[in-house]
């Protein structure tokens, strides 16, 4: 993959039988490709495909050496790949006995190397420290947004002041008469200064959801074990929790789920239940004053050196496009199978994107109960979602379909690539949290934010975002990377990417070059040294996972 600038097509897999534009291709272009031409029947953007031979309806589409989609009708050499001629479709899988030998990564260059993290008496270690707000009922999310607007404002943390600025100025323009758009094109806006009181506290982060009441009781059991993976994550220096007090998340169960979670749990945790207070400004006022008291001492806390395998590394991948899973994608994955040769845990999730390349993480299991729990996971899953009146073949949005993502099966065979090629040693549902070292599957929709949100709850330390199209996405208590599939993408929202692997399509650099790259950042990321865009931003995203209900 060193030529892409020679070359305008590649062949992902020797079984393939399509070809991927690596720039738009014109009608009747004339493409040659390892001695073969072809004659283009359509213009072909790129990221898309066209069919390297002539195909029968009902024929099969294979790409990364997978079946990805069947043929719906007739097409010739040198056609287009469209929803119109094609299908999703993926092969049947099962347990089979396999012995899958793995050839680890050189890891000489990072042998020995450490990253400047904050030390839990538990024996985690965060690459940030955070205080959060949980609310144990939706009720009480007006009482964070007070709390977070003055703690926010007042210790440093906000972000929108150049945005209350510039707005001033238009209602300033406002009131003395002035030309609104004459006003919008002199103001400018400065980014406001990094100012925190508390030095070593890198945020205050506020868990706002929609549950803890009606719905089911079960839905609420769930809520309280996501909430208390969050109170239980390495990131997370102490924890202050509102609750109204009749609602069916009780704080009895909460903290029930954290002792479940980790009985050496010992963390400062402030409850402040409004139903037994006698105002809500009393509420807030003591929330405010105990919270600052615990910052304190929270504060002191200082970054002190780690090996490195106490990095948690979810990896995700969201706005993708036809690039995704031959450039950011195998890059991660190439940084997940370093990680994994050096004693990290690494998590990859998004079962809806995990279809059709279900055999190959099966014959990477372990053990034969890792695999089946997989298997009966990802057929569960299925399941709910067809019974809800979809199914994983709904899971591509319009935006991934018109940067060359046609099938779901497509997008989950380049999205796997993210997990590199190391054994799957666990698989772990919702919420369940990584014990062991090494490559685990976690059972999440494929929507980015229950996907980061379901990641960090299983301790993700630090989480590695592919994107083609462009996403902000974020999350509360654990740093998301943005990582660009394309160089055009990496300048145009420089904003909220933070590594681009565009160098790969353009073949300046390769796959394992840039995997190191990723690995190097992640060093910085976990050190503090460098700020991930999201984290800058205050991208705070956290959405809680009704099962059977997303993809």
């Amino acid at each position: 993959m060193n030529n892409h600038s020679k070359i305008k097509v590649l062949k992902i897999h020797p079984k393939d039988n399509v070809l991927v534009a690596l720039t738009d291709l014109q009608l009747q272009e004339q493409i040659y490709y390892e001695g073969e031409a072809y004659i283009l029947k359509d213009p072909v953007p790129a990221k898309h495909k066209f069919f390297t031979e002539h195909l029968q309806k009902g024929s099969p589409v294979y790409m990364y050496g997978v079946l990805v989609g069947t043929v719906q009708e007739e097409v010739e050499k040198g056609t287009v790949m469209t929803t119109s001629n094609t299908r999703h479709a993926a092969e049947d899988y099962a347990y089979r006995p396999t012995s899958y030998q793995w050839q680890p990564p050189d890891i000489s260059a990072f042998a020995g190397r450490t990253f400047l993290g904050y030390h839990r008496k538990d024996g985690k270690v965060g690459t940030a420290n955070y205080w959060l707000f949980i609310p144990t009922v939706f009720c009480e999310n007006r009482n964070l947004d007070v709390i977070k607007e003055a703690l926010h404002q007042e210790l440093g943390y906000a972000v929108t002041d150049k945005y209350k600025k510039y707005t001033h100025t238009l209602v300033s323009a406002y009131r003395e008469g002035t030309a609104i758009l004459e006003t919008v094109n002199k103001a400018t806006l400065r980014a406001a200064t990094n100012n925190r009181l508390f030095k070593n506290i890198d945020g205050i982060k506020f868990l706002n959801h929609a549950g803890g009441c009606g719905g089911t009781r079960q839905d609420a059991a769930t809520l309280s074990r996501l909430l208390a993976a969050y109170a239980d994550h390495p990131n997370v220096a102490g924890i202050t929790v509102l609750s109204l007090g009749c609602q069916h998340l009780q704080v009895a169960d909460f903290l029930q789920d954290i002792r479940l979670r980790n009985p050496q749990f010992d963390k400062p945790v402030l409850v402040f239940e409004q139903q037994q207070s006698s105002s809500e400004e009393v509420l807030i006022q003591q929330a405010i004053r105990d919270t600052f008291i615990q910052l304190i001492t929270a504060n002191k806390q200082e970054r002190q050196p780690a090996p490195l395998h106490h990095l948690c590394v979810g990896v995700k991948c969201g706005g993708s496009d036809g690039f995704s899973g031959i450039s950011a994608n195998p890059a991660v994955g190439y940084c997940a199978d370093l990680l994994v040769a050096l004693g990290a845990k690494v998590l990859l999730a998004e079962f809806p994107e995990l279809c059709g390349v279900e055999q190959e993480l099966i014959d990477r299991c372990i053990t034969e109960p890792v695999a089946e729990k997989f298997i009966r996971l990802m057929q569960t899953y299925s399941a709910e979602a067809t019974a809800a009146g979809s199914g994983f073949h709904m899971n591509p949005s319009p935006g991934n379909i018109k940067d060359g993502l046609i099938t779901d099966a497509i997008k989950s065979a380049g999205a796997c690539k993210k997990g590199g090629s190391a054994p799957v040693t666990d698989v772990l549902d919702y919420t369940e949290p990584a014990t062991k070292a090494g490559l685990s599957l976690v059972c999440t929709p494929g929507n980015d934010v229950e996907a980061t949100t379901g990641k960090a709850a299983s301790g993700a330390n630090l989480i590695l975002f592919t994107t083609g199209l462009g996403t902000p996405t974020g999350n509360p208590v654990c740093p998301v990377i943005k990582i660009a599939t394309n160089s055009i993408l990496a300048r145009r929202m420089s904003d909220i990417i933070d590594i681009d692997t565009g160098p790969i399509i353009d073949g300046t650099k390769t796959i394992e070059a840039m995997g190191r790259d990723i690995l190097e950042y992640c060093i910085k990321a976990a050190s503090g040294i460098e700020i991930p865009k999201a984290v800058q931003l205050n991208q705070d995203d956290f959405i809680p996972w009704k099962r059977g209900v997303s993809l």
